[in-house]
């Protein structure tokens, strides 16, 4: 019986379901590696899966390193199985339209001893401020954060968008001038998956009743 050689040029499609570990073991490896949110999608892509399989194993895997594998009538059998039913260190999260692995905020103030200074630069107060304007007024032009802050924001608006918390999103219709929005970065680092999700400011803003008699945002 002959055996059908592939087509010159071609090379066979890698079954991860071959790999030690299988389907699911390739898919953590790719989340280990993972540098910002990927989703289901974009992961069954790449692993050669449906997206029905992926999102499965991502529910067991998000299980899994909350220490749910186990059940209670199988914990004197939990050890033998490879299982923990301790939650581990790290978690998988599904924020900003996508999947990653990071540690658990239970654990923020450990794993801050080993961060090294300065690779995690805080933003200034005068970047936090014009940061949050953009986040609460988005599509906004930098002249209307600047009405509202009361100083120029240029500079900060720069480092913003160096820092990939903010973009470039399109032209004001009657002015001309740039808007901006918050990034899918900026979504990752406040753990939410829209900017709907951002805390309601009314609660904390108290007296706010007939703002609008003197506050026009058409006018900034």
């Amino acid at each position: 019986m002959s055996q059908e050689l592939p087509e010159p040029g071609s090379e066979p499609v890698l079954d991860v379901r071959d790999l030690p570990g299988g389907a699911k073991a390739a898919l953590e490896a790719v989340l280990m590696v993972l540098d910002q949110p990927a989703s289901a999608t974009e992961l069954a892509a790449g692993l050669n899966l449906t997206v029905a399989v992926v999102e499965q194993l991502l529910a067991d895997l998000q299980r899994e390193y909350s220490g749910y594998t186990v059940k209670a009538p199988d914990m004197d059998r939990a050890s033998d199985a490879g299982f923990s039913a301790s939650p581990r260190g790290f978690e998988l999260r599904n924020i900003a339209g996508g999947w990653r692995i990071y540690s658990r905020a239970d654990f923020a103030e450990i794993v801050g001893r080993f961060v090294l200074e300065g690779q995690t630069a805080r933003l200034t107060q005068a970047a936090l401020e014009t940061l949050a304007v953009i986040a609460y007024r988005q599509p906004v032009s930098r002249a209307r954060v600047s009405a509202i802050r009361g100083v120029n924001v240029d500079s900060v608006v720069r480092t913003l968008t160096q820092r990939g918390l903010i973009e470039d999103s399109g032209h004001d219709p009657e002015s001309g001038a740039i808007l901006y929005r918050t990034t899918s970065y900026f979504l990752e680092r406040m753990g939410i998956s829209s900017a709907a999700e951002l805390p309601q400011l009314s609660p904390h803003l108290p007296g706010l009743e007939g703002i609008a008699e003197f506050y026009d945002a058409d006018r900034m």
